[in-house]
C-alpha cells in the first residue's frame, strides 16, 4: 500500500499538469488576427495574450449579471464552463464602473493575467462584451470547440452616432416573434441600438389593438396571390376573405420589447397615417373621405389614394384610441407616423376636407396635411413622446418638434436641420437594403436598384452639404428592409446580412478611420460568425462582374472582370474549361474575336471561392450587320443604338443595363441585311419578362427570310401565350428551320399591348441572333 504522502504528491503534481495545461504559453498577436466590426475608435495591440479556461472567473456587479450572462452563455457553446467569483483575482474577467465615460462607451484591457471591462452603464458593458466575443474565434458564436485565447490589447471606444437602427417591414411579409427575437441579438452584435418596426402599410395591420377587434380580422390579412409578381397582383373583392397575413400580440411586443431593452435597443413602432392604410380602410370604412368598401391589397397600390379622412372628428378619435394602446406597449422615445405618399386626390373633394380647411384657414391639401401631423404631434407630445416621419412630412410646414427621417436623398434632411430639426438618415441610395446588392442575374428578384456591400459603405450621414453649425441635428442613420420581395425570413437574412456590417460600421466607427480595404479583411472573419450562427448572409460580394467593350467595326469584344474587394484574385478559363488552381490569372481585359465562353471565379488560398461567373460572348452570322428598324424603339431604352440587337453582347435582369430596346404597346418589326447570301436554320431572341414594372415576354415571334428585302416568306415562328409570372426572367425564343440561304432576316415580335388590368405592356428585346 503506497502512503499518504505519496498520494498527496500524486495529486498534487496531476493538479499543477492540469493548471499548466489550462495556461498554455502566451500567444502573441498581429494586427490582422484583430477583427472587430464596427471598428472601435482606439486600439493598441500588446504583446502576450489571455487564456480563458475552466478556473476563470466571472467579476461584476450583481446588477451586470445579465450583460456577463451573454459572455458565460457564448463560451460554454465552445466547452468552457466559467463561473462568477466575488473578487479580483488573476485568471479573471473583471466589469468595473468607470466615471467619465460617456453613455455607451467602454474600455478593454487584456494583458495575459485578466481581462477588464470598464463602463459607465449597462450599454457599455453590452459592448465591452461583444468586442471581447469577437477577439475570440468565430466558434464561439456556435457549438464548435475553440481554444479561447483573447489577444492582449487596449482599447477605448464609443459610438459616433447615437442612433443606430435598422427597420423591418413586416407589413408586405409578415415574420413572427422568434425571427424578429434574433434579429435583436444580431443587431446587438453590430453595436446597434434601433429597431423600427415598420406594422402597418396598405397591405396590413400587424399589432393587436383591443379597442378595434376588426384590425386583426380583417386589415391583417389579405387574398393569398404570392403566385403573381408584386406590382400586378389584381384587385380584390372586398368580400373575399383574406387568408394571408398575420399579427403580433400585446403581449408578444411587449415581450419584444423588454428582450430588445435587456440589450440595448430601442424599438420604435410606425403607424402610418395619413396614407398606407388601405387595409384600415377595409375593416373601418367610414374613416375614409368615400366611406366605400374595399379590400386590403395583396400587392403595389399607386396612387395611394384610400387615406384617412382629414376633415372627419372620427379619424382622430381613431387614432387617438389606437395610439393610446401603442404607448402602453411601446415605451420609446419616439412613435412614428410615417406621413409618405398620401395622394390627396379625395382631400380636394371631400366636403368634410374642404370645411376643415375653410375652418382652419389652409390654403391647399399640403397644408392640410400639415395639420393633420401638427394635431397628431401634439397629442404624442401630451404623452411625453416624439414624433418621427418620414421627409414628406415637410410639405405644408413642419410639427413643432417632429423628428425627420430622409429617405428620398439627403436633401430633406439638410432642409429639417436647417429649421433646426433632428433628422435621421436613410437615404434609398445607401440604406435601403431591398435594392439588389449584386448582379440581377446572379440575385433573388428585389425591388431595384443596386446597392453592394461597397456602397453601403460609403454612406455618410452628416453630408457635404449640410452646414457646419447643423450637423448637430443629424443623429445618425437606418437601413430600411421593405419586404415586397421579401417573403421568408431567411430571404430577410439574406437581405440584411452583410451589408448590416457595413453600415454598422458608418454609423458607429470614427470617420476618420474608414478604410475599405481593412474593411473587407475584417468582413471575411465577420462572414465566419455568420457561418456559426446560421445567418443565411449573402454572398454577393464575392461574385464577379464583368464589363464589356465592343467594337462593331473589328467585330471584337473586350470583357473586363472585377470583383467588390481589393486587390481580389480573379482567375478564368476561356472555352469549356474548369475553374481550378491552373485557371489563368486575370491582369487585363480579354479580347474576343470569336465565339467563347467565359468562366471566372474569385480565389482564395489558390482555391475558388463563391459562385462561378460563366458569360458566353457568341459571334453570330448577324453581328455588326446594317439594320432597319420598321417600327421605331423607345426613346426610354435605346441600348447602344442601331446596332444594340446584333453587337453580340446581351442585356441582364437589369433593363437599365444599356443593352436592351424597349417598345411600348408596339409590335418589333426588324430587318437585318447580311453582306451577302448566307446560310441560315436558326434565329433567336432574347427578351425579358418583369411583370411588376409591366415587362412582357412577346406572346409571338416569327421569323422571315428574303432575297430582295422586299419579298419575305415565313421560315417558322414561337409563340407563348400571357401566363402569371412573379419572377425576373430572361428567355431566347428560338425559331429553327431548314437550311437556307438568305440575305435578309425578318423577325417580327408581337407584343401583349396590354395587362391584364389594362394597363400599357413594355417589350424588352436584346439580341436577335442568326446561326
Amino acid at each position: 500500500m503506497k502512503s499518504i504522502k505519496s498520494i498527496l504528491f500524486l495529486v498534487s503534481t496531476f493538479a499543477m499538469l492540469a493548471v499548466s495545461c489550462e495556461n498554455k504559453q502566451a500567444k502573441n498577436f498581429t494586427e490582422n488576427d484583430i477583427n472587430i466590426i464596427p471598428k472601435p475608435a482606439e486600439l493598441t495591440l500588446n504583446k502576450g495574450s489571455f487564456t480563458i479556461n475552466r478556473s476563470t472567473k466571472i467579476v461584476s456587479h450583481d446588477s451586470l449579471k445579465n450583460v456577463a450572462g451573454i459572455l458565460v452563455d457564448k463560451l460554454k457553446t465552445s466547452g468552457t464552463d466559467i463561473d462568477f467569483g466575488e473578487s479580483s483575482s488573476n485568471n479573471s474577467i473583471e466589469f468595473i464602473a468607470k466615471e467619465g465615460l460617456d453613455n455607451e462607451a467602454y474600455e478593454v484591457s487584456i494583458n495575459d493575467n485578466k481581462v477588464i471591462i470598464y463602463a459607465n452603464s449597462i450599454s457599455g458593458f453590452l459592448y465591452g462584451t461583444q468586442t471581447i466575443l469577437q477577439l475570440l474565434p468565430a466558434e464561439v458564436y456556435g457549438n464548435e470547440k475553440a481554444d479561447l485565447i483573447l489577444p492582449a490589447v487596449e482599447i477605448k471606444d464609443k459610438p459616433r452616432f447615437g442612433y443606430r437602427g435598422l427597420m423591418l417591414d413586416l407589413v408586405r411579409h409578415f415574420f413572427p416573434k422568434d425571427y424578429i427575437l434574433k434579429t435583436i441579438d444580431r443587431l446587438a452584435m453590430h453595436k446597434m441600438n434601433v429597431l423600427h418596426l415598420h406594422l402597418i402599410d396598405d397591405q396590413g395591420w400587424r399589432m393587436e389593438i383591443k379597442k378595434y377587434p376588426k384590425l386583426t380580422e380583417v386589415a391583417a390579412w389579405r387574398v393569398d396571390q404570392e403566385d403573381k409578381h408584386w406590382n400586378a397582383r389584381e384587385a380584390n373583392d372586398p368580400n373575399e376573405k383574406g387568408t394571408y397575413g398575420g399579427f403580433l400580440t400585446q403581449e408578444e411586443l411587449k415581450e419584444i420589447v423588454a428582450y430588445a431593452a435587456e440589450r440595448n435597443i430601442q424599438v420604435i413602432p410606425e403607424i402610418e397615417m395619413p396614407a398606407h392604410v388601405t387595409c384600415v380602410m377595409a375593416a373601418y370604412p367610414h374613416l375614409s373621405c368615400h366611406g366605400k368598401p374595399v379590400a386590403v391589397p395583396s400587392g403595389g397600390v399607386w396612387p395611394i389614394t384610400d387615406i384617412y379622412c382629414a376633415g372627419k372628428e372620427t379619424t382622430f378619435e381613431f387614432l387617438e384610441d389606437v395610439l393610446m394602446e401603442v404607448i402602453e406597449v411601446f415605451p420609446s422615445k419616439y412613435i412614428h407616423i410615417g406621413g409618405d405618399e398620401a395622394t390627396k386626390t379625395n382631400w380636394k373633394t371631400c366636403p368634410h376636407c374642404q370645411k376643415r380647411m375653410k375652418t382652419e384657414d389652409l390654403d391647399d391639401v399640403e397644408e392640410l396635411q400639415s395639420y393633420f401631423v401638427k394635431r397628431i404631434e401634439k397629442f404624442i407630445n401630451s404623452k411625453g413622446k416624439k414624433l418621427i416621419g418620414w421627409d414628406e412630412i415637410l410639405e405644408g410646414g413642419l410639427a413643432p418638434e417632429a423628428t425627420v427621417m430622409s429617405w428620398r436623398g439627403f436633401k430633406g434632411g439638410i432642409e429639417a436641420a436647417e429649421q433646426g430639426h433632428d433628422v435621421i438618415m436613410t437615404p434609398g441610395s445607401h440604406c435601403y437594403f431591398d435594392h439588389y446588392q449584386g448582379p440581377q442575374n446572379d440575385e433573388p428578384i428585389a425591388q431595384g436598384g443596386y446597392l453592394p456591400l461597397s456602397k453601403v459603405y460609403k454612406f455618410e450621414p452628416i453630408s457635404e452639404d449640410i452646414a457646419e453649425e447643423n450637423a448637430h441635428h443629424v443623429l445618425g442613420g437606418q437601413a430600411n428592409l421593405w419586404a415586397e420581395y421579401v417573403p421568408t425570413t431567411e430571404h430577410s437574412e439574406y437581405m440584411i446580412f452583410p451589408r448590416l456590417a457595413a453600415l454598422s460600421e458608418t454609423v458607429w466607427s470614427p470617420k476618420a478611420s474608414r478604410d475599405w480595404d481593412d474593411f473587407s479583411r475584417r468582413i471575411k472573419a465577420q462572414f465566419k460568425r455568420y457561418e456559426q450562427l446560421g445567418i443565411n448572409y449573402a454572398k454577393s460580394a464575392y461574385l464577379v462582374t464583368a464589363n464589356m467593350e465592343v467594337d462593331l467595326d473589328k467585330k471584337s469584344v473586350k470583357m473586363s472582370l472585377q470583383n467588390e474587394f481589393p486587390n481580389s484574385d480573379i482567375r478564368y478559363v476561356l472555352g469549356e474549361g474548369v475553374i481550378s488552381d491552373e485557371a489563368k490569372k486575370y491582369s487585363n481585359p480579354i479580347e474576343i474575336t470569336e465565339t467563347t465562353t467565359v468562366k471566372a471565379s474569385l480565389f482564395e488560398n489558390d482555391k475558388p471561392i463563391g459562385k462561378v461567373f460563366t458569360d458566353t460572348i457568341k459571334f453570330h452570322k448577324a453581328v455588326a450587320q446594317k439594320v432597319n428598324y420598321l417600327i421605331p424603339y423607345s426613346d426610354s431604352y435605346k441600348g447602344t443604338g442601331e446596332g444594340t440587337l446584333v453587337n453580340s453582347l446581351r442585356g441582364t435582369k437589369n433593363f437599365h443595363d444599356g443593352q436592351w430596346q424597349a417598345w411600348l404597346e408596339d409590335n418589333m418589326e426588324f430587318i437585318i441585311e447580311l453582306d451577302e447570301p448566307t446560310s441560315v436554320s436558326k434565329v433567336s431572341v432574347g427578351a425579358m419578362e418583369n411583370q411588376g414594372p409591366g415587362i412582357y415576354y412577346p406572346i409571338k415571334i416569327e421569323a422571315f427570310v428574303s432575297d430582295d428585302g422586299k419579298n419575305f416568306k415565313s421560315v417558322g415562328k414561337a409563340e407563348r401565350p400571357y401566363a402569371k409570372n412573379s419572377a425576373s426572367e430572361l428567355k431566347d425564343f428560338i425559331i429553327k428551320f431548314e437550311e437556307q440561304q438568305t440575305k435578309y432576316v425578318k423577325v417580327i415580335a408581337t407584343n401583349l399591348s396590354k395587362t391584364p388590368s389594362g394597363g400599357s405592356v413594355w417589350l424588352f428585346i436584346d439580341e436577335i441572333l442568326v446561326e
